[in-house]
C-alpha cells in the first residue's frame, strides 16, 4: 500500500465525471486499498478517485472516528437513489485544504452501488455518514463543495484563494 498524492483544487481532473468501473481485478484493489491509506493518512473521513488523480467511480468513507456505529466503507459506481430532508453544516475537502463553509445537503439518503470486489450493495444513512457519501459522490460527478454555494460566496473564495496561492508560489 501506499499514500498517494491528493490533487488539489483547481486541477481539471476534480472538474470532470469519472468513468463506471467493470474491471474489478488486482488494479483496482490495489487503488482501494491505497485510497483507503491515504484517507487515513491526510486524515480525512473520505475520498474520491479522482482526488488522487484516477478517473474511477470509487470512493472510500470511513466516518467511525466521529460515528461508532459506522465502519470503512468502500464504494464503486455508487449513486444516490433516494434523498430526504435537509441540513447545513460545515464541510471541508482534502482538495480544498484550510477551507471549510456551509453546505446544505440532504438529511437522510439511500446510495446503491457495488462493494470492492463487485458484490451490489445499498446503504441508507443519516447524519455525517450521509453527508460524507454526498460529498464524495459529488467529487465523482465532478463537483466540489465549492459548486455547492452561493454564487457571491464562491466568488469571494476563489479570489482569495488565487490571491493566497499567487502569494505563497512565488
Amino acid at each position: 500500500m501506499a499514500v498517494l498524492n491528493i490533487i488539489k483544487y483547481p486541477a481539471e481532473v476534480l472538474k470532470k465525471k469519472t468513468k463506471p468501473v467493470s474491471d474489478f481485478g488486482p488494479g483496482l484493489q490495489k487503488l482501494i486499498d491505497d485510497m483507503i491509506e491515504t484517507m487515513y493518512a491526510a486524515p480525512g473521513v473520505g475520498l474520491a478517485a479522482n482526488q488522487v488523480g484516477v478517473s474511477k467511480q470509487v470512493t472510500v468513507i470511513d466516518v467511525s472516528s466521529r460515528d461508532e456505529t459506522s465502519s470503512l466503507l468502500v464504494l464503486v459506481n455508487p449513486e444516490i437513489i433516494h434523498k430526504e430532508g435537509e441540513n447545513s453544516s460545515e464541510e471541508g475537502c482534502l482538495s480544498i485544504p484550510e477551507y471549510t463553509t456551509v453546505v446544505k445537503r440532504a438529511e437522510i439518503v439511500k446510495v446503491k452501488g457495488l462493494d470492492r470486489n463487485g458484490a451490489p450493495i445499498e446503504i441508507e444513512a443519516e447524519g455525517l455518514l450521509a453527508r460524507a457519501l454526498q460529498h464524495e459522490i459529488d467529487h465523482l460527478n465532478g463537483f466540489l463543495l465549492i459548486d455547492r454555494i452561493g454564487r457571491i460566496k464562491r466568488e469571494f473564495f476563489k479570489k482569495r484563494y488565487a490571491r493566497e496561492h499567487a502569494i505563497s508560489n512565488g
